[in-house]
């Protein structure tokens, strides 16, 4: 070989090439369209050509649903790692490190409070990114705690659920979660405090047949997934074709299993009018939301949910 193919060759190619991120481009879940990753963000992670809502973040649900996206992290408290010693192809205990690492929260549950159209809520975003969002020990200990906070401050509770269900590593304790979970929404309603219940895609499993189904105010995100069992299982059960639509958003406003059906651009607006209908409280001027604000980082303010934060 010459000196050019040896030397001149790939100094050249190593000047054209550009390196490009990983990341850059996203394919959408529902129409494949290919979509500038910046551009899906700006969008509130909606497909511009299909409208599909596609899976959020913690930390981009709590920017987008906030006021200025300015938002207060509360401290959980935690429960018993692995109580079973589960373990299948690898411990449960080493697949609960694995999902802090990559998804950076310590649980499927996670809580803030600020403000939403001018009026003070607490807010809780399942994880879908921790194990699918899956309910443990820690998630009905989670939501009591959050529950606890929302009545010493006052304020609603909402949560925007998206889950597979009940976490089979930690088999029947995972089922108690549900009556676990209720009691939280019962101690909301003695107080007269709303709960409400963002649904988003997927909310399955015991979530569906426990909290998720007893909000003040059931809201959908467009074509979102929501049932017990999925329609695939029901339809070689029943041995009968679904009707179209089955189980989505749409089709339980329709028969009567949600209140109304809110797009993602219009959540925190839609969340602060209901918040200050139910509260009794006079409308609030608000900056007009530009767009997504940035994730703003975690802050701890209460060492924990049974102290209220200082102001």
């Amino acid at each position: 070989m010459s000196w050019i193919t040896e030397y001149v060759r790939p100094k050249i190619r190593g000047l054209l090439r550009r390196e490009v991120p990983d990341n850059l481009w996203t394919n959408c879940d529902s129409c494949s369209q290919m979509i500038l990753s910046k551009e899906l963000h700006k969008n509130y992670n909606v497909c511009p050509h299909c409208g599909h809502h596609m899976k959020v973040l913690v930390a981009d649900r709590f920017a987008w649903t906030f006021d200025n996206g300015e938002s207060a992290r509360i401290d959980l408290p935690s429960a018993p790692v692995d109580p079973l010693g589960f373990r299948d192809q690898k411990r449960y205990t080493d697949r609960l490190k694995d999902a802090r690492a990559k998804s950076q929260v310590d649980e499927s549950f996670v809580a803030a409070h600020g403000l939403i159209g001018g009026h003070p809520a607490v807010v809780a975003v399942m994880a879908f990114e921790f194990m699918a969002g899956t309910m443990g020990a820690a998630f009905g200990e989670r939501f009591v705690a959050a529950a606890r906070l929302a009545i010493l401050q006052k304020s609603p509770l909402v949560i925007f659920t998206a889950s597979g269900g009940a976490r089979m590593q930690e088999g029947a304790l995972s089922l108690m979660q549900m009556p676990r979970t209720t009691i939280g929404v019962q101690m909301l309603r003695e107080a007269g405090l709303p709960y409400i219940v963002v649904m988003t895609n997927p909310t399955t499993g015991g979530v569906t047949a426990s909290f998720a189904m007893l909000g003040d105010v059931q809201i959908g995100e467009p074509n979102a997934l929501i049932g017990f069992a999925g329609p695939r299982v029901i339809q070689d059960t029943v041995r009968e074709k679904l009707p179209e639509g089955f189980q989505r958003s749409e089709y339980l406003v329709e028969h009567g299993m949600l209140d109304m059906v809110v797009a993602r651009h219009e959540m925190r607006e839609t969340l602060g009018r209901i918040i200050g209908m139910l509260m009794r409280q006079p409308p609030v001027s608000v900056a007009k939301d530009e767009g997504p604000s940035e994730a703003v980082p975690p802050a701890a303010v209460a060492e924990s949910a049974d102290v209220a934060p200082s102001e």
